[in-house]
């Protein structure tokens, strides 16, 4: 993965959810590795109550009820300025709405089809490509080796179905696939959108962008069962796991971490993940499918060592 920008709005969603010195001083006393943990841990447990969730709103409807408590939730502690942006500027945060939309409802369609620990796995080849690219190093050619290794793996086709339960079901291969490639637009634009408005104002107006466009979408699938109190209460404790909370921790652990230590610790999302899935889903792991994420893991994270003290590579403005 790429080492994030501090000043983007990706890693700065809790800036001012966690604003009052008391809260900082007490999240900050967990070492800023450790807020980095348990962001991610957040991130992933999230995504497995998510799962836990769709039975009852279909995959389209936990994504809707996710974007929009977390936008309802950024909005009213960030209280973005509308006013005295260029046209520029609501493009750019549009276009980053509509990416973390798309990138959502890929993942979440994903993961209704396949094991959550294979579907992170997969999304993260999308940052890693990303990395590759922007380092144009001959080194990362073989990271990338190793992580599509990790992937032919995973995916079953190694002769001997170890892959998940034989082979992973193709439409959620595909939308995983799909899910990375958007994380990866998500990082690009995220930056371009932090460099545009202060603090977390782009993050807070992207997210009412993402759930103004998933609102319908949920309601066509799962209709009134969103307003059902258990479905909504499961749908904001997710929205709480999956973005308010991990990005406050990321916020306050990148005031102490270097950036590149933060990537290498955001490349164990799909071990994360794959515990997850087993504790919270039953999904048990078999020795090849460990090793396989064992291997897109260590891809990822090569990658990121692969950069570090290299002159950063600005994302070009569109």
């Amino acid at each position: 993965m790429t080492a994030p920008d501090t000043t983007t709005p990706q890693l700065a969603p809790g800036a001012t959810a966690t604003g009052a010195p008391g809260a900082a001083g007490r999240l900050g006393a967990l070492g800023p590795v450790g807020l980095v943990l348990a962001g991610g841990i957040s991130v992933q447990f999230g995504g497995a109550l998510a799962v836990t969730l769709m039975p009852r709103a279909g995959a389209l409807g936990v994504v809707a009820l996710r974007l929009l408590v977390a936008a309802l939730v950024l909005l009213v502690v960030c209280r973005p300025r509308l006013r005295g942006h260029s046209r520029a500027d609501w493009g750019t945060v549009v276009v980053f709405g509509v990416t973390m939309a798309a990138m959502n409802g890929l993942f979440y369609q994903s993961v209704d089809r396949i094991p959550l620990g294979a579907a992170v796995t997969l999304e993260v080849l999308g940052p890693l490509a990303l990395s590759v690219v922007v380092s144009r190093r001959a080194l990362n050619l073989v990271w990338a080796a190793l992580a599509l290794a990790g992937v032919f793996l995973l995916s079953g086709s190694g002769g001997d179905g170890g892959g998940f339960g034989g082979g992973l079901d193709p439409a959620g291969v595909a939308f995983a696939l799909g899910a990375g490639v958007m994380w990866a637009a998500y990082i690009v634009f995220s930056a371009r959108t932090g460099r545009r408005f202060p603090q977390a104002d782009g993050l807070a107006l992207a997210m009412a962008v993402g759930a103004l466009l998933f609102l319908p979408l949920g309601l066509v699938e799962s209709g009134a069962k969103l307003a059902d109190p258990v479905t909504l209460g499961l749908g904001a404790a997710v929205a709480m796991l999956s973005s308010v909370l991990p990005y406050t921790l990321e916020l306050l652990a990148l005031r102490r971490l270097p950036a590149s230590t933060f990537a290498i610790l955001m490349s164990l999302e799909p071990a994360v993940a794959a515990t997850a899935g087993f504790l919270i889903l039953d999904q048990a792991l078999t020795a090849i499918q460990a090793a396989a994420i064992a291997l897109v893991v260590a891809a990822s994270m090569g990658a990121v060592r692969t950069q570090v003290g290299r002159p950063k590579r600005a994302v070009p403005e569109a």
